[in-house]
């Protein structure tokens, strides 16, 4: 391929050129009008002497023609695996990569494009285009075919933001009137307070349904807690409450419709983590002791606790007559703390409270109910505690998990974590603890007692229980067999973990789900799911995993550590997994709770006909009617025009690019013909005036 043509160079810059070109002009009209002769001759000598001086070149270039590029954007998104979509897509691919390969001009380019690892930013078919062709001069592109269900969430506002100028022809499969259901998040929180509810709004969208109510039921960890019936299109607002801190994985579901097209968006997920506004605890204190401090101080120093002290050193029977303006001290609100208000407590904790005669049988009674419904008890006991006079021997008894034998051990000793402590994770991993000894300071006293219910976590002297915690009906309970944590306060020999001890202890007693002892944990990044299994047994069971589809895989864990199980598992479905093991269920979202890519699964022609049309492109379906044959219009060659589609045709823009492989440059305006030109002109103009 060869292209001639003529070029300049001038020797002066061009506007000296154009003034001395119309300073020549105006002097020949001036000669001309007053007769002059040889105005022909000086007008050709003044043309020869500008051309010379703008240096005329004939340049010769030899091109080598490059191909048009046409690019073919597969859509391959989890959305197209929907009915027929995925056949049709590749038949379509067939069919247009053979007629494409028929012209000789045209390079194909075929680009697919899936879902990033989390599927949340949804089908990107223009940004994968964009990387597939960077490398492409804009000018060789000759045109762009999407083959998508239409559901394209990258694409651009202006045909001008593609960078190049070659039509944009989208194929879609699915078929007109697909019927789909979906639930849609209108406003979801993220955090809410344990004990409170949080509102969800949500709606449902019914395309190509009849406008009926359409229930959604609503779980909370799997346990069904309410249905509402909307009309979709309204938007609903659903209470939640937030049972307990950590995750509080709520779903919402639809039922699948007649004809629908999938029911995955048919659910919705909404992972609330569950936060204590403050812990409200009571802390009754008997008999005075060095460590009633200690307790104060620890629980003072946290924050989030809202601390309720009391010490009870007279019962509620003995009258003071003193007058009321003259007294110092405030009568204990016995009825208040243990009677109206003892639900308003989340902990209750009795240090070395014995005399049960100080409080009526009845209150007691109110703090086993208490348990019972849920509660949590804390008992630190003392000497009093191996005597009659002990808790034990009052209403309290069917809630404590320690029976005291009568005997008070008063010798030198260092806690240790007992075989089931070293699985607890209250206990497990505690500083100090696997040193032989521990590292910790000693104790010198604790009450002997034989464990009725419940694990002893810690042990003392002679290898007797020291903390047993117990479940009680919905609640909880843990008993301290000894009144020295306060040596580990002041830091005696040493200290010990007094601090994250009490810590665990309370989360422990208030259900924290990380502290739990019997638990089936599971958690997602990107699409692999670590599944964790905590238990005191010596051998955990396998874990069944449940997918979105309902597809179920067994998974064997195997220990990490004392207490835990652990195994690695790569979800390929997105969406809510069920995880289930010795009656415990665990529940995870692998991607985003609501993808993007399924809000909308409908296949439709309208998103991309603005901008394939603003390139002069069209779009049209590849199966018509119920059925997923493909109908391939016929892909023909134009130049540039302003369409470059018809009711069974598609175009492809004739580029005409090619690449410059050399030179040839052939100067007229310099070398011995030309001066001879030059001086023939004014020596003939002079001649010629030289004769009159």
């Amino acid at each position: 391929m060869t292209d001639l043509a003529l070029a300049f160079s001038p020797l002066a810059p061009w506007p000296l050129l154009i003034a001395l070109a119309a300073l020549g002009v105006g002097a020949l009209l001036l000669l001309a009008a007053r007769g002059q002769r040889g105005v022909g001759l000086r007008a050709l000598a003044l043309a020869l002497l500008l051309a010379a001086l703008t240096d005329p070149s004939l340049v010769r270039e030899k091109r080598d023609p490059q191909k048009s590029v046409v690019a073919i954007a597969i859509d391959k998104s989890e959305s197209q695996n929907f009915g027929g979509r995925a056949a049709q897509t590749e038949e379509a691919r067939k069919a247009l990569g053979a007629a494409l390969a028929k012209f000789a001009d045209i390079e194909t380019r075929v680009v697919n494009v899936t879902n990033d690892a989390s599927g949340n930013d949804g089908t990107k078919l223009f940004g994968a285009l964009a990387e597939a062709l960077k490398d492409v001069p804009p000018e060789r592109i000759g045109a762009a075919v999407l083959l998508t269900d239409g559901v394209v969430h990258d694409i651009p506002g202006k045909a001008e933001s593609l960078g190049f100028k070659g039509p944009v022809h989208a194929l879609v499969t699915g078929h007109e009137g697909e019927r789909d259901r979906r639930i849609e998040l209108i406003e979801a929180p993220r955090f809410g307070i344990v004990g409170k509810d949080q509102i969800i709004r949500a709606r449902v969208v019914d395309t190509g349904g009849a406008g009926a109510r359409i229930p959604i039921s609503v779980r909370r960890d799997g346990v069904a807690l309410a249905t509402f019936s909307p009309v979709p299109g309204d938007i609903v607002n659903i209470p939640v409450r937030i049972e307990h801190g950590g995750q509080n994985v709520v779903e919402l579901e639809i039922p699948t419709g007649t004809g629908e097209l999938t029911p995955f968006d048919n659910k919705a997920v909404v992972a609330i983590e569950g936060v204590r506004d403050r812990l409200k605890v009571l802390l009754v204190s008997g008999e005075p002791h060095p460590g009633e401090r200690s307790w104060r101080n620890l629980l003072r120093a946290d924050a989030n606790v809202e601390l309720v002290h009391f010490t009870i050193l007279r019962p509620p029977e003995k009258l003071d007559i003193t007058p009321a303006h003259e007294l110092s001290l405030i009568a204990f609100p016995t009825a208040d703390l243990f009677g109206r208000k003892i639900n308003e407590f989340d902990l209750i904790i009795f240090d070395r409270y014995s005399n049960q005669t100080l409080l009526p049988s009845v209150y007691f009674e109110n703090i086993s109910h208490y348990v019972e419904n849920g509660g949590a008890f804390l008992a630190a006991v003392g000497p009093d505690y191996a005597t009659l006079r002990g808790l034990y021997y009052s209403p309290l008894e069917s809630i404590l998990p320690a029976r005291p034998d009568g005997a008070l051990l008063e010798l030198p000793f260092r806690a240790r974590v007992s075989k089931a402590g070293e699985k607890h994770p209250v206990t497990r991993g505690l500083a100090g603890a696997k040193a032989e000894p521990p590292n910790w300071g000693e104790w010198f006293r604790q009450v002997d007692a034989d464990i009725v219910k419940g694990d002893s976590i810690l042990s003392g002297a002679r290898d007797k229980p020291l903390l047993v915690l117990a479940h009680e009906g919905k609640g909880r309970v843990a008993l301290l067999l000894s009144d020295q944590l306060w040596l580990w306060a002041r830091g005696y020999d040493g200290g010990g973990p007094h601090v994250d001890l009490m810590r665990r202890l309370a989360h422990w007693l208030m259900k924290e789900p990380d502290l739990e002892e019997e638990a089936l944990r599971a958690s997602a990044r990107g699409r692999e799911v670590s599944v964790e299994r905590q238990t005191l047994k010596d051998t955990a069971a396998p874990v069944m995993a449940t997918a979105p589809s309902g597809a179920r895989e067994e998974i064997a864990v195997s220990q990490s550590e004392p207490g835990l199980w652990r195994a690695q598992f790569d979800a390929k479905e997105m969406g809510l997994w069920r995880f289930e093991s010795d009656g415990l269920t665990a529940l995870v979202n692998v991607g985003p709770p609501n993808p993007r890519e399924f809000r909308e699964v409908a296949s439709t022609t309208e998103k991309l006909r603005p901008l394939a049309e603003a390139t002069g492109g069209t779009v049209r379906r590849l199966s018509s009617g119920a059925a997923d044959s493909v109908s391939m219009p016929r892909v023909v060659e134009l130049r540039d025009a302003n369409r470059y589609g018809g009711a069974d045709w598609i175009g492809i823009r004739q580029t005409g690019a090619s690449n410059l492989v050399g030179v040839e440059i052939a100067p007229l305006g310099l070398g011995l013909w030309a001066m001879l030109a030059l001086l023939g002109a004014v020596v003939a103009a002079w001649a010629w005036e030289g004769k009159r």
